[in-house]
């Protein structure tokens, strides 16, 4: 199922030079960075890799999402932290790459019960989870 945006609030662009070897920058010049392959990739590691980078704006946008579920739902979530780790690895027999997520919430002030239920409501909500949804395997982890 394809999920069509009703109205474009926001768009970010991003301009890379190098693939996964070269630069990465947003045209408003915020983020400007080197992008290296990891040593486990056989690169040096000396940068920032894609990977990192999806990770870091998947832990933000469902920690978003979690606290417009949690205030929706009138529930305390401060000193909540979502860690995304981000896999990537061979598909097909090695004839691509593909990649993994597992989310990891941290929900000091709630119940286990509480927290599964409040997880799962943001996956319903957060924008990276509506695109990777039926895509790649995103597992929800409550710390």
């Amino acid at each position: 199922m394809t999920i069509a945006v009703e109205k474009v609030l926001y768009t970010a662009r991003a301009t890379a030079n190098g693939g996964r070897d070269g630069k990465v920058a947003t045209d408003d010049g915020k983020l400007d960075v080197l992008v290296v392959p990891p040593a486990e990739m056989g690169g040096s590691g000396n940068g920032t890799n894609p990977e990192q980078l999806f990770a870091a704006g998947y832990a933000a946008c469902f920690h978003s999402a979690l606290k417009v579920v949690a205030r929706k739902a009138r529930l305390d979530v401060d000193g909540s932290t979502v860690t995304a780790e981000v896999g990537i690895g061979p598909i097909n027999g090695g004839a691509g790459y593909g990649l993994e997520v597992a989310l990891v919430v941290s929900l000091p002030g709630l119940d286990r019960g509480a927290a599964e239920d409040l997880v799962a409501k943001a996956h319903q909500v957060c924008p990276y989870s509506n695109a990777t949804r039926g895509n790649i395997e995103v597992d929800l982890k409550v710390a």
